[in-house]
């Protein structure tokens, strides 16, 4: 059994402090999760945009000088032959990109896993050239008495998957790209398996096939190898477009347990389950041909990408798993349930 609140969205946009006064926030959503102490803490994606100008196209962009990296917005003239509008979310000038949204991570805090207060700045943003464009879609997973943060980053060189640790929530330790473009959707397991650390990832497929669940193994969490792809999408019209991992795996005695994304027919995206197993988690034993969420309230048809919930934070508390999980590219929202019925949903 599983239940979509009945209060959700839990965290709308309106509910986020702009980073600066000329930012408007256009969605807080797919965040990651962590049970820290005796809170839940989301990590945020905040999307964000300007202000509208008059005459004008405007970008936020972020400044790198002296080892700092500062908000700030580039306006570019709508009457400048040199300004094009590539579509909703691009502006070019003189051969180089710009986006008209950027997003950062931002922390929200809970103790009963619903209400939650959000913090009025970026946890984790753009520093250097490797995130230029954005900081995305966060994992936590609690290993070794660190928590392995992994999210996307965002340059002109297309978007990869970089690793930062914290053990407080307050200071953070970036590692750099771990799973080099064009690769996302990455989860790292919360414990070694066979001496050896793991993670899902997603490689994008340009070539014959469509992006798939891929694994991988390290001795340190920072290289990579022995590559596999363990799933690829079915002939549904759930997956017609392709799948991706989602929150880190949920240890069961029956095997990993995994909530990964479907992208089907009309680009409408839905929740299944997976089940690795224990032992060789590189080995799928079990798969649900039922979606675990779809798309079907208000807030997750309609927003900023509609029909879409995704998800890529799971707490377990108090007996309880929460799934948090973006709805429509806008808000956040929270369905709740338990292991035992996660596992029967095959």
């Amino acid at each position: 059994m599983i239940e979509k609140y009945k209060g959700n969205p839990v965290i709308k946009p309106s509910d986020v402090k702009p980073t600066m006064e000329q930012y408007l926030v256009l969605g807080a959503f797919n965040p990651g999760a962590a049970v820290f102490q005796d809170e839940i803490i989301l990590l945020l994606r905040v999307a964000e945009g300007c202000l509208p100008k008059e005459g004008y196209a405007r970008a936020p962009v972020y400044l790198f000088k002296g080892g700092y990296a500062c908000p700030d917005v580039v306006d570019f003239s709508l009457s400048d032959p040199d300004v094009t509008l590539k579509d909703t979310r691009g502006i070019v000038y003189k051969g180089q990109d710009y986006l008209t949204s950027m997003s950062h991570i931002r922390l929200a805090r809970s103790r009963d896993g619903i209400h939650f207060t959000v913090e009025d700045t970026p946890f984790i943003a753009p520093h250097d050239e490797t995130d230029r464009y954005s900081v995305e879609d966060a994992r936590a997973t609690f290993i070794d008495g660190k928590y392995y943060i992994n999210f996307t980053v965002v340059s002109q060189d297309s978007w990869a998957t970089a690793l930062a640790t914290t053990e407080d929530f307050k200071t953070l330790e970036r590692k750099g790209i771990i799973f080099h473009p064009e690769n996302k959707d990455a989860a790292l397991f919360p414990e070694k398996v066979n001496g050896k650390y793991m993670a899902l990832h997603r490689p994008n497929n340009s070539g014959f096939g469509k992006a798939s669940i891929w694994y991988a193994e390290s001795p340190d969490l920072l290289h990579w190898g022995n590559h596999k792809c363990i799933a690829r999408p079915r002939n549904t019209h759930w997956e017609s477009m392709k799948i991706g991992g989602g929150a880190p795996p949920i240890k069961t005695r029956e095997g990993w347990l995994i909530i990964y994304h479907g992208k089907g027919d009309n680009s409408r995206y839905s929740l299944f389950c997976m089940l690795l197993d224990l032992d060789d988690p590189s080995k799928v034993v079990k798969r649900a041909e039922d979606p675990l969420l779809m798309p079907t309230e208000p807030y997750e048809k309609e927003g900023f990408f509609g029909n879409v919930v995704f998800s890529n934070g799971v707490a377990e508390k108090d007996g309880k798993v929460f799934i948090y999980y973006g709805a429509a590219d806008e808000s956040t929202c929270v369905a709740v349930t338990d292991v035992e019925s996660l596992l029967s949903s095959f």
